[in-house]
Formats: C-alpha cells, sequence, structure tokens
C-alpha cells in the first residue's frame, strides 16, 4: 500500500496520475500547504525538506517500508515497482530520464517562478515578471518543437515524462503563455487530459483546496519567513 502526502498542486497531480495510470492502491493524506502542515515534525521525517507529496510504500524493497520524498525520484520508484511507463528499450529508457529531468530542472522551477511573480507576490516586480514570462514562452517553445518529432514528450511511448510534465501546463494564462501559440503541445496536453486514469487523478482532494485569493496568513506561511526557520 502507498501511503501518499499530498495536495492537488502540479507536483502533487504528477504522482495521483502515476498512482491512477498503474493502478496501485493508495492513500491519500492531506498535506495543507496553506495551514503549514508540511512543517509538522512527523511529516519532516517523510520529507526533510518539507515538499509535498511524499510517500512511504508499506510493502517497499525486501518488504519492508519505504519512505519516499521528491515528485521525480518517486516517479522512477513507482515505475520501477510496477514495470510500467519506463521503457525497457534502453535507448527510450535514458531519453525519458532525460526529459523527466527537464521538468524537474527546468519546467516546474521556472514556471513556479512565474506563478509566483505574476500572481502571487506582494510586489510587481517588472523586470521580474518579465524574466519569468519569457522563460516560460521559451520552455512551451522546447516541449513543442519535441513533440513535433516524437508522439509524446521523450519517445513514441506516454511514460512517466508526460506525467511531470502535463500538470504544470494545465493554466499557461497563470505563466503569462498564449497556449495556442503552441498548437502541438497543445494537442498533446489535451490529449492526455482526457486520459481517464488522469481525470480521476485531478480529482484528488480537489474540493480540499480553497477557492478565491491567498490570505495574507497563506502567503506567509508559504512564502515568509516561516519558510526559513529553523528546524
Amino acid at each position: 500500500m502507498i501511503e501518499l502526502y499530498t495536495w492537488p498542486t502540479p507536483n502533487g497531480h504528477k504522482i495521483h496520475i502515476m498512482l491512477e495510470e498503474t493502478g496501485l492502491e493508495y492513500n491519500v493524506h492531506p498535506i495543507d500547504i496553506g495551514k503549514g502542515d508540511q512543517f509538522d515534525p512527523e511529516f519532516l521525517k517523510i520529507s526533510p525538506n518539507n515538499k509535498m507529496p511524499a510517500m512511504v510504500d508499506t510493502d517497499g524493497p525486501d518488504g519492508k517500508p519505504l519512505a519516499l520524498a521528491e515528485s521525480g525520484a518517486m516517479l522512477f520508484y513507482l515505475a520501477a515497482k510496477t514495470g510500467k511507463f519506463l521503457p525497457r528499450d534502453m535507448a527510450k529508457r535514458w531519453k525519458v530520464l532525460q526529459w523527466t529531468m527537464f521538468q524537474m530542472g527546468h519546467i516546474g522551477p521556472m514556471l513556479g517562478q512565474a506563478h509566483h511573480f505574476l500572481q502571487y507576490a506582494p510586489e510587481k516586480i517588472e523586470y521580474a515578471m518579465n524574466r519569468y514570462r519569457n522563460e516560460a514562452n521559451r520552455l512551451y517553445g522546447v516541449v513543442d518543437r519535441q513533440l513535433r518529432e516524437s508522439k509524446y514528450l521523450a519517445c513514441d511511448e506516454y511514460t512517466i515524462a508526460d506525467m511531470a510534465t502535463v500538470p504544470w501546463m494545465r493554466f499557461p494564462e497563470r505563466q503569462g503563455v498564449q497556449v495556442d501559440e503552441y498548437p502541438t503541445l497543445k494537442r498533446w496536453r489535451d490529449a492526455i487530459l482526457e486520459r481517464p486514469a488522469v481525470k480521476r487523478a485531478l480529482e484528488v482532494l480537489k474540493d480540499a483546496r480553497r477557492a478565491g485569493e491567498m490570505t495574507r496568513e497563506q502567503k506567509e506561511i508559504l512564502f515568509g519567513a516561516k519558510q526559513y526557520a529553523k528546524r
């Protein structure tokens, strides 16, 4: 059984999608990042960097429990555990690793910064807004060009690279991107979002996330001094 500690964010949805696609049984433990659940000492034992998602596989290697954080590592682990969505062909496998690392090193961090400076930052800093809007569009262009050459992001198979990337591209307008300018990417994204397992995954904790503008307290928890307190 997978005990999943998560919240409905792009990184959380990566793992929701993988679990739904593989059919593994899992229990959901909400980590409300707006309330500060990520700083709970018990959660920090699983995720030392106080980030979600994280998980415990109660039937890990040698039948022993395994705690694991970092969504990319979790995708690799679940692919290895199930033998799914990571091709056996070595050329394809290394391409999947490449494009999954691309998501973790570029798509997530840079689009996350675009979200922050365009949506949440208390000051509208023109330099930062332009920098991350431009970088978001550059990255959409990279993905669009790749998909002109390949059915899926890494190869001709649907893999963890696609699962890792699509959740970050659900709301391009929040990143300063007009998705119609990237038609190949848009077709790929929309087709994946229509998969039944993906639809189920995006429902995980959907009702738990608050609608409307983030409160001052939530911003302080997510972006303020509490984030940097010594623990």
